[in-house]
C-alpha cells in the first residue's frame, strides 16, 4: 500500500510484532481503545470467531480472546476488530495499521535523504506547464514511481528515480520529456536539446517491417 505510517491514538497502547512473533507491548497514560501496528501479514488473521493469542485484555490481562467482529476503518487503512476476553468476556477494540519501512534516496553526493514523492510531483508539473497534462495524471505518475521505487527499496539511488521519471514522461508527453530531461541531464547549450529530441524521434518513430 501507498500511504504513510500510521501512528496510534492518543492514550491507546501500541504493539508491535516483537523477534518471536508475539506482539511487543508499549503502555501509553490514558486509557482508550487498543491499537495494534502488525506487519503484512497479520492482516489476515483474526477473522471473527477464530482464537488470537498476543492481545492483552485491559481488564484481567489475559492473553485469550476472539475476533467476534471486523470491519475496515481509516477510508481502509486499517481493520477495526472487536475481541472477547476469553477470560472475563471483557470486549474491546483494536486497530490495525500496516507498517511501511522507510523508503532512503542514494544522492550522487553520496548524502542520504528520506523519499519525498511531492518533489517528484513538483519537478513534474514544472516540466508539464502548460501542457496537457493533468494534477491526477502528475499524482498518478509520482504514486507509481514510489510505488516501483518501495519494490527496489529500502534504498535508492537518485539516478533510478530520475530515469523513471523520464520513462513515464515519454508515454505522457514528450514536450514535458525534454523540460524535464533537460534540467535533469544539465543541458548546457541548444546542441544538447537537438541531441535529445533526435533520440526521442528514434524512440518513437514507427518500426518498418
Amino acid at each position: 500500500m501507498a500511504g504513510r505510517p500510521s501512528r496510534p491514538v492518543s492514550g491507546s497502547t501500541s504493539m508491535a510484532s516483537g523477534a518471536d512473533g508475539h506482539p511487543a507491548r508499549r503502555r501509553s497514560a490514558g486509557g482508550g481503545a487498543l491499537t495494534v501496528v502488525h506487519l503484512p501479514a497479520v492482516w489476515a488473521a483474526g477473522r471473527a470467531g477464530t482464537s488470537v493469542a498476543g492481545v492483552r485484555c485491559p481488564a484481567c490481562t489475559g492473553l485469550d480472546d476472539k475476533v467476534v467482529d471486523s470491519r475496515t476503518a481509516d477510508d481502509g487503512s486499517a481493520i477495526r476488530r472487536r475481541r472477547e476476553c476469553l477470560s472475563c468476556g471483557n470486549r474491546y477494540t483494536t486497530f490495525e495499521r500496516l507498517e511501511e519501512v522507510p523508503l532512503t534516496v542514494l544522492k550522487r553526493s553520496g548524502d542520504r535523504v528520506p523519499f519525498d514523492r511531492e518533489k517528484i510531483e513538483i519537478g513534474v508539473r514544472a516540466a508539464a506547464k502548460g501542457r496537457p497534462v493533468s494534477a491526477e495524471q502528475v499524482a498518478a505518475l509520482a504514486t507509481d514511481i514510489e510505488d516501483h521505487m518501495r519494490l527496489e527499496g529500502p534504498e535508492v539511488a537518485s539516478e533510478q528515480i530520475g530515469i523513471a521519471i523520464l520513462q513515464r514522461l515519454l508515454e505522457l508527453d514528450e514536450v514535458a520529456y525534454v523540460r524535464f530531461a533537460s534540467v535533469y541531464k544539465d543541458f548546457s547549450d541548444a546542441s544538447d536539446f537537438q541531441r535529445e529530441v533526435r533520440l526521442l524521434t528514434k524512440e518513437t518513430a514507427p518500426k518498418r517491417h
